[in-house]
Parts: C-alpha cells; structure tokens; sequence
C-alpha cells in the first residue's frame, strides 16, 4: 500500500512521527501531499522529524497523487484528508480515500485540534507600541 497524508490532515494528529513509523510497519510507501509551498511541508517534517518517501514539491496535490500512482507500484493507493475537497482529489486521481478521524480510530493515533495561525500583524498582540 502506499499512502499520502495531506498535511492540514496530518496536523491534526498528536504525534506525526509515530504516525508515520506506525504506517511504516503495514505500508510500503508514506508520505506528504499539499497544495503549500514546498518549505512548508518541509519545515513541518522536519520539524517532527518525518522521514518520508515522497513528497508533493512544488507541485500540487492533483499533479503529486498522480505522480505517486505512477511511480509507487503497489496493490493500494490511501489519500488521508480531512475534507470534501481531499475526497474528490483522491476519487479523481484513483486513489482511496479515508478521513484523517477514521484513520486515526482504526489505527490507534490521538486526533488534536491544530495550533491556530498567529497573524504577526494582529494590532491585539501588542499594547506597548507608540
């Protein structure tokens, strides 16, 4: 099986590293799709220490599924996403599609509510300014 985690789907799980090192055991391949640019997604795997066999670059997740169709031969191709929209990119690109809270009950993973994005301009965040 190969099997792709969108990264705002991969961001709600507690500890990714495990995630993947558990996938690890019953896949073949692993790895990261997103329509975010290719810092991104590094930053983030290597921020939780992710080793991943592929990865969208700088292509987006369309282009990546198909790529990764092609180029990983196995018997199962997984999409883990977290909307309507990952579902309809996994059923156009002929992959299966699982949501990131059904993968996470059969597998065991702790599912989290992602860190909300702080907006550096936010006039809130700072009253002392003159």
């Amino acid at each position: 099986m190969t099997l792709a985690f969108e990264l705002d789907a991969l961001k709600q799980l507690q500890e990714p590293n495990n995630v993947f090192n558990d996938a690890r055991q019953w896949t073949k391949y692993v790895g990261v799709v997103s329509e975010q640019p290719t810092y991104v997604v590094t930053n983030f795997t290597r921020k939780e220490r992710i080793r991943q066999d592929f990865f969208s670059g700088p292509r987006g997740v369309k282009e990546s599924l198909e790529n990764v169709k092609r180029q990983f031969d196995t018997d199962r191709h997984v999409y883990v996403g977290s909307t309507e929209e990952d579902e309809s990119m996994a059923a156009e690109c002929g992959w299966e599609f699982l949501h990131v809270t059904d993968a996470a009950d059969a597998a065991g993973w702790v599912v989290v509510d992602p860190e909300p994005q702080e907006d550096p301009f936010d006039s809130s965040g700072r009253d002392d300014w003159p």
